[in-house]
Formats: structure tokens, C-alpha cells, sequence
């Protein structure tokens, strides 16, 4: 039920992270380079069949920026570069393939914080954002106005709350789907409300619903184990939660998931499910699924 090609276990402190620790994926990374050189380079590679390749480059103490690659034009974008030279150094392993995107899922320096350096070597790379907060951008973009990587039809989705400019980014080739949801979405979690309400952002996960169930979902911090945790505090007799839960400290690295386990396993997808509003409001009583997601986001800020 649960794949995954790297390997990585972090827990969820706070939406801020230090450049001070290093990522524990890259230390099995090492590993693996030394035992097998030849396979090494692209072990952390997702590859959808015939076409694009998602490859998970981990930042900071759980970030991930992701490389996105087109084999059919030989071209790349980045999502969320925070650390430029880790996912240069990733791109490297490709060396067929030329930069020509930056894809910025929000404007936090966790993730927009490389642009400008990454701008500097590259300066007439178009940098993508949902507004002139994110640093760097040259081109601001709007919900559902595609823009090309390569061959590649990138649609940007407005998914305010976290940030007011929060983007996700939705890619379907050839049958296969992606979806870069930065902090809006996690695996079996969401972003905190810094900016929008629990109307905002159950607007937005209904908006990241809606895509086919079967769509991989790359999402911004490594929080998964953290985020099932509390998961089971909210449904206690959900098995998809505990197999999960297993699963993840079994593989650490859990990136991606997939919308339909998102709508098995996520407790903010899963608001209008009397389990858990009994668990929320008590048995009997029912109220709307805005307010029972605001309710939630509390419950798992003081968690």
C-alpha cells in the first residue's frame, strides 16, 4: 500500500527550522553512495513511468524541494529551492537536463529563501509565486493559469491560508498525476492558519480533493509520524491510521503520498466524518466542516 524510495525520520517541531542540523537523509544517502556507487545517484528518484520524474531533494532539518523533470524536452524545474546548492547538486545527477523553472509554493523563508541565490547563477530563469512576496519572483501567477516546463503543463492552484499566496502546483502526464502542496497539505496534516481562517483553508483542501485520487502528493515538511499521532488521538479505531503509522516509522521518508490516502488518513480531509466530529464535539452533535477543521488546528497546535 505504502512505497517510498528514500529514507528519512523527523518529527514536527515548529513551521520555523535551522540551517544548524543536518538533514538525517543525507547520512543514509552517504551510506548507500559508498555500498553502491552505480545506483546511488538516483536512489532517491520517483519515477512516474514513460515520463516526468519527481526526485525528493531533503533541506534544512525536514524540508523538501523537489527537482521536476521532463524526459521528453530534457528540462527541469525546482520546487521550493531553500538550499540551492543541495539541489543543484541533485540536478547534477542529471546532466542531460537544463534549469528552467523555479516553482515557489509560498513566500516563508523556508522555502522561497534560495530564489534569489539560485537567480544569481541563473538570472533569466522565470521564478513562479502566488505574489510579489515571494522572493524573487518575475512572474506571478494566478489559479489555474498553466505555465510549461518543457512539455509538461505545471497548473498553479490558489490554496490560501497558511499564506494568503500559498500555491500548489498540479502536473498530469500521460495518465500519471502529481501535486506540490508546500504547507498547505502534509502527509496526514496540514499547515497552520498563519494568515487565512478555517474557511480559507477548507477551501483549500477541498480544492486539492478534487484532484484524482490516485495523484502523488509531494508536500513541504517531512511532519508525517507527528501528524499521525495526533491522527489517532482524532479516530483511535481508524486501521488505515494505524497501518500508516507503521509504515512510516518503519520507512521514514514518506514522501509522496496520495489523495486518496490523504482522505483515509488526514484528519483535516476527514472533517465531516461523524468519528470525527463525536471526537471533536462530543456525541450527537454536528456543526460545519469549517468549524470543526478550525477546532482541529487548534486541538493540534497545543498538542
Amino acid at each position: 500500500m505504502f512505497v517510498t524510495t528514500c529514507r528519512l525520520m523527523v518529527t514536527q517541531k515548529s513551521h520555523h527550522t535551522s540551517t544548524s542540523m543536518q538533514h538525517p537523509c543525507n547520512f543514509l544517502g552517504a551510506f548507500y553512495a559508498m555500498l553502491f556507487p552505480q545506483i546511488s545517484k538516483r536512489l532517491l528518484s520517483t519515477s512516474l513511468p514513460r515520463k516526468m520524474i519527481i526526485k525528493p531533494v531533503p533541506c534544512l532539518k525536514d524540508n523538501y524541494a523537489y527537482l521536476l523533470l521532463d524526459p521528453q524536452a530534457n528540462q527541469a524545474a525546482v520546487v521550493d529551492p531553500v538550499e540551492p546548492n543541495k539541489v543543484l547538486a541533485a540536478l547534477a545527477e542529471y546532466p542531460e537536463y537544463k534549469l528552467s523553472a523555479i516553482l515557489t509554493t509560498h513566500h516563508h523563508a523556508d522555502h522561497a529563501g534560495g530564489n534569489l541565490q539560485l537567480l544569481k547563477e541563473f538570472p533569466d530563469l522565470p521564478c513562479y509565486g502566488g505574489s510579489d512576496k515571494v522572493s524573487g519572483a518575475n512572474h506571478i501567477v494566478g489559479h489555474k493559469e498553466s505555465v510549461k516546463v518543457g512539455s509538461l503543463e505545471v497548473v498553479p492552484l490558489s490554496t490560501p491560508c497558511h499564506t494568503m499566496d500559498h500555491t500548489c502546483y498540479y502536473i498530469s502526464d500521460n495518465g500519471k498525476q502529481a501535486v506540490f502542496t508546500g504547507d498547505c497539505i502534509f502527509s496526514s496534516g496540514c499547515g497552520r492558519f498563519f494568515e487565512g481562517t478555517a474557511e480559507d483553508m477548507w477551501k483549500s483542501i477541498r480544492t486539492v480533493a478534487e484532484l484524482p485520487d490516485s495523484t502523488s502528493m509531494y508536500f513541504g515538511h517531512e511532519y508525517t509520524v507527528s501528524n499521525l499521532r495526533f491522527a489517532e488521538h482524532i479516530e483511535s479505531d481508524n486501521k488505515e491510521i494505524k497501518e500508516k503509522m507503521a509504515w512510516a516509522q518503519r520507512v521514514g521518508c514518506t514522501t509522496p503520498s496520495t489523495i486518496q490516502n490523504e482522505k483515509l488518513t488526514n484528519p483535516f480531509f476527514r472533517v465531516e466524518q461523524n468519528s470525527v466530529q463525536e471526537r471533536v464535539l462530543g456525541k450527537g452533535n454536528k456543526a460545519s466542516a469549517e468549524e470543526v477543521l478550525g477546532k482541529i488546528r487548534q486541538m493540534k497546535d497545543s498538542f
